[in-house]
């Protein structure tokens, strides 16, 4: 019996209803993964072998897809570097790569293998989607053929490219980004001659994807979030942890937070190279993670999160990061303020000398004011209120303007900015807020053990950093990492 005009207009609008209630929330998971690496060589190895250990990788992250899948999770990344792992060379990384389309050839590997040159870690990528019908993202490397015509054409011939891809879960491949902001490290890949922003559409929300070093740049970050306004970011990396800001963890958790978005990372595991710290992050806090210097393991993590986060009543309200803190007068002047290098750069610090109190501390144009209460003052851990307003330039180029409340090494001041990993003193309360240029700041509160504190902080709208609810471990740092594009 065919329905009635309203009764089907009726049948129609619910089962919309329905759909959209269905993708209001999804299932992610990432997967940090113990890379099985190849012998350190000069010389390339033979294509089979070099397959032979990318199926060695895969074996681990098929395993993974399908635990995530089993749980529910509609997408899964793995990390940068897992499927090959490093120690190339331009020569030795060779054997490894495969010619990726771009996605508009609507190709899925896993049913069309040979459609183009062979490729056989991307035709078992888009079995691995296709099999546990779940969205997989992982990074290869891409090789393309130039000649004399190209004047930027490499002297061997061909363009080599860090590369993450997506296949959806059909294994169709939906996703192809080039890795732009290469690490130190990388000869071995080139630079794309021009950024990419790469995104696509889910029924669960607009997503982008780039990789590692990436995230300290405008381009492609910034592009993805603020311009191309996508819900979730997938970032495969691999990433080197260094306190007492840039651990991987309270980065990312951080980074998600400032830019009001999902942000799904997965790093690799090795421990020699203080390579861990995974997770999923919602802009309201971290969701899940995990980090571990302790074992050899991988690990997969899983949690539900919001499809379109700044539609989302727990979605952070807007920043004016420099609002509060342009507005107050400068706290009791110091008289001892002093110098301290934080990985490479050099602070202006002063010492908390009280349980109790209200500080600033200035670096060009930069002024941070902190308001705390320690739960107790001990004498044999000293804390100081740092700022730098400049230019990083170790390992990239890179402007910042940072305001922190940080745990020193020893008593011995010299220390202050050393990494340390633990704690005693805990705070009862801590605000802290700066005269910032950028719109672009990431909040930090990481404790005792390189653990984050989701939940027990919150950042007003007029830029102060504040504990939400008395801080439950010891203290290594809160900060206000800025990141001022415009002066790079």
């Amino acid at each position: 019996m065919l329905l009635s005009r309203p009764l089907l207009h009726t049948a129609v609008f619910a089962l919309a209803v329905l759909q959209a209630l269905a993708s209001e929330t999804f299932i992610a998971a990432v997967y940090e993964h113990a890379i099985i690496l190849p012998d350190d060589t000069d010389e390339p190895v033979s294509p089979d072998k070099a397959l032979a250990l990318m199926n060695k990788n895969m074996d681990v992250l098929e395993g993974a897809t399908k635990e995530a899948a089993q749980q529910g999770a509609h997408i899964i990344v793995t990390p940068e570097d897992g499927i090959y792992g490093w120690r190339f060379t331009r020569e030795t990384i060779y054997p490894y790569l495969e010619d990726i389309p771009d996605p508009v050839v609507n190709w899925v590997p896993c049913t069309d293998p040979t459609r183009f040159a062979p490729a056989p870690v991307q035709e078992r990528l888009s079995c691995m989607a296709r099999n546990n019908s779940i969205y997989v993202v992982a990074n290869i490397g891409d090789k393309k053929l130039c000649n004399s015509s190209d004047p930027s054409c490499p002297s061997d011939g061909r363009y080599q490219y860090n590369t993450d891809i997506v296949f959806d879960p059909d294994g169709k491949l939906v996703a192809r980004y080039h890795k732009y902001n290469l690490f130190l490290s990388e000869d071995q890949f080139n630079y794309p001659k021009e950024p990419e922003a790469v995104t696509f559409e889910t029924p669960f929300g607009k997503f982008g994807i780039f990789t590692c070093f990436d995230i300290l740049f405008h381009e492609p970050a910034v592009v993805l979030v603020s311009k191309l306004q996508v819900d979730t970011v997938l970032f495969p990396t691999a990433w080197m942890n260094v306190l007492p800001f840039l651990t991987a963890v309270e980065f990312h958790s951080a980074w998600a937070m400032g830019m009001g978005v999902n942000f799904l990372a997965a790093n690799t595991h090795y421990t020699s190279l203080s390579m861990t710290g995974s997770g999923i992050y919602a802009p309201n806090g971290a969701r899940t993670y995990y980090y571990n210097m302790e074992t050899e393991d991988g690990h997969l993590l899983v949690a539900e999160l919001d499809s379109h986060p700044r539609l989302s009543p727990a979605s952070p309200p807007a920043v004016n990061w420099s609002s509060y803190a342009s507005s107050v007068k400068r706290f009791s002047p110091n008289d001892h303020d002093f110098r301290g290098l934080i990985f490479h750069d050099w602070f202006t610090f002063t010492e908390l000398t009280k349980p109790e109190g209200n500080l600033t501390v200035c670096q060009k144009d930069l002024c941070c004011h902190l308001s705390y209460k320690m739960a107790g003052k001990r004498e044999d851990e000293v804390y100081v209120l740092g700022a730098f307003d400049g230019l990083h330039v170790v390992e990239g180029q890179y402007y910042l303007q940072i305001c922190t409340l940080l745990k020193c090494k020893s008593t011995d001041l010299n220390t202050c900015g050393q990494p340390v990993e633990t704690a005693q003193t805990k705070f009862e309360m801590f605000s802290l807020s700066g005269t910032f240029g950028t719109s672009y700041v990431f909040p930090e509160v990481l404790y005792s053990g390189v653990q984050l504190a989701p939940g027990e902080f919150e950042v007003l709208n007029d830029g102060r950093l504040i504990s939400k609810t008395r801080p439950t471990k010891p203290v290594i740092t809160v900060t206000l990492f800025g990141r001022w594009y415009e002066k790079d």
